[in-house]
């Protein structure tokens, strides 16, 4: 059994509903997500790629259910994720989170970083202890696993580069032990060097803490250095699924070759 199982995921916007801060044009439909199924296995990182507006982070928050789809399902674990309310859908966040693409917009600019960190620990509570000192020492723990020193912890967003503030929302992603995590274009904002850094960092903690990811990206190198899998969406639709050999050496689909013929190649 997979991890994630999506089945016919459909998400449909209509005249006056915000696709990610647009809106449909003469009362038209957008169809963002059109019936897409697809697993993700416990272990693997799964590659979604495609240019921008072919609906991967739509997809991405499905899955999370951050948004609801118009028609489909999701299942983490077995469990149906669409069905679930309250305390269970509750449980279920724990075990699934984000990494957005945007560190300067994702980091509440009013909380020190030890307050984002410790944020989830708080609400959700952690596996250890709750006590405010349990919650500093997982806090430092999180630092360092991202290449962070606690000297940081007083400090506010404003005060560090992009890179720096992508390991700090890396960190407070990892705060509750999840299994899943859905990496939205974590390096687009980011320099290539810098964002290089950021992807081998992935690549560790998946390693150190047997993570599962969804990694959303327009660049078909990075993808392929970081997947086990890829799949590529075209106009709201899976286009193609393969290994990253595959997929990268052998495209089956015309969009997949024209993504790999734009992209230059990435040095990581």
């Amino acid at each position: 059994m997979a991890l994630i199982e999506a089945r016919k995921l459909t998400k449909i916007y209509s005249q006056g509903e915000s696709v990610f801060g647009a809106k449909p044009r003469g009362g038209n439909e957008v169809r963002a997500v059109d019936d897409v199924s697809l697993d993700i296995h416990a272990g693997e990182t799964l590659g979604l790629v495609g240019e921008s507006g072919s609906g991967k982070s739509t997809l991405g928050r499905l899955i999370l259910r951050l948004i609801e789809p118009t028609s489909g399902s999701v299942r983490f674990e077995g469990r149906d994720l669409l069905a679930a309310r309250g305390g269970e859908m509750r449980r279920l966040r724990r075990d699934m989170q984000i990494i957005f693409q945007d560190p300067f917009a994702s980091l509440d600019p009013r909380f020190r970083v030890e307050e984002i960190i410790a944020e989830p620990l708080v609400i959700h509570g952690s596996h250890g202890d709750q006590s405010a000192s349990g919650i500093r020492l997982r806090v430092r723990e999180l630092l360092g696993a991202v290449g962070l020193d606690e000297s940081i912890l007083r400090r506010f967003p404003h005060e560090f580069s992009g890179g720096q503030r992508q390991r700090i929302g890396i960190a407070r992603a990892l705060a509750l032990h999840p299994k899943f995590i859905v990496a939205d274009e974590p390096v687009s904002a980011l320099d290539v060097s810098v964002g290089a850094q950021i992807v081998n960092l992935l690549a560790q903690l998946q390693r150190d803490f047997g993570l599962t990811y969804l990694f959303i990206s327009h660049s078909m190198p990075v993808v392929r250095y970081l997947s086990t899998r890829i799949a590529v969406m075209h106009r709201g639709k899976i286009v193609e699924v393969g290994t990253a050999e595959q997929i990268t050496e052998r495209p089956a689909h015309a969009y997949t070759r024209s993504l790999l013929e734009a992209t230059p190649q990435l040095a990581l």
